[in-house]
């Protein structure tokens, strides 16, 4: 065998192990050194039992620090400042989205805030939120309750739409995080919020809110009264909805008005 090399070598020609072992036992008792210093013997004797069958373990690396977890995001807290980083951040969502971004109003101490969940295709074409038939639909509701586009603060969970209007829920959670954010730093009276997905991500309910109340948004700065009602693209679809939609706005009535 490979292993029995160097012992087999240092065997005088033409002499049996045995024989030879009694012509030179010096001779035989450094081969069988030399076998187990090749086995990884190193010393004779040691204070702890050695299993010399068994690898032995490799090294495990350094431990170096872990930079899976992304730092904090320090988000500004005044609403210019808020838009621009927006704008000029590359960490948003939206830059791996290749649809044009459409961004907020930068209305302060509004007296209606309205967030919807996306841009529609027609509001990346036109570079405004709540274009097209739904945004003539929309402003129809903000002229029942004695408002205008004009004096709204119009902002949206994400500033671009992605392929299919279809996002992941971490996403999801990172954007009503920014959005809390976004509505402390503008600081409007009342919060009007649009659509489902937009609701579940902002204004959940535990199933016993009032229907049709104003409920507290909690933000950053401390709470407004918000409501969440259908999207206009949504009423465009299903006209039995608009009497509900009403109901919900009724509560803003009285609130809205500069």
């Amino acid at each position: 065998m490979k292993q029995l090399d160097p012992l087999v070598n240092l065997w005088p020609k033409g002499k049996t192990m045995r024989g030879s072992g009694q012509d030179n036992a010096a001779l035989v008792a450094d081969a069988y050194l030399a076998w187990w210093q090749l086995a990884g013997v190193e010393c004779a004797v040691a204070e702890a039992p050695v299993d010399w069958l068994r690898p032995a373990p490799s090294e495990a690396p350094p431990k170096t620090a872990s930079h899976s977890t992304a730092p904090a995001v320090s988000i500004p807290r005044d609403l210019p400042s808020f838009l621009a980083w927006l704008k000029q951040d590359a960490g948003h969502v939206e830059r791996r989205w290749p649809s044009r971004p459409v961004y907020p109003s930068a209305l302060v101490d509004a007296p209606l805030m309205v967030v919807t969940d996306m841009p529609d295709p027609a509001d990346a074409d036109a570079g405004t939120l709540l274009a097209d038939k739904a945004g003539a639909l929309f402003d129809a509701m903000l002229r029942a309750i004695g408002t205008e586009r004009s004096i709204t603060n119009i902002a949206s969970l994400f500033f671009a739409r992605p392929p299919g209007g279809m996002v992941e829920a971490a996403d999801l959670e990172k954007a009503a995080a920014r959005m809390r954010a976004h509505v402390a730093a503008a600081r409007p009276r009342r919060l009007l919020i649009l659509g489902d997905r937009t609701a579940r991500a902002l204004l959940p309910t535990n199933g016993d809110d009032a229907p049709n109340s104003l409920r507290g948004f909690n933000h950053e700065g401390g709470t407004v009264p918000a409501i969440a009602t259908f999207h206009p693209r949504l009423l465009l679809g299903q006209p039995a909805a608009k009497a509900e939609c009403w109901r919900a706005l009724q509560c803003l009535i009285e609130d809205v008005n500069p």
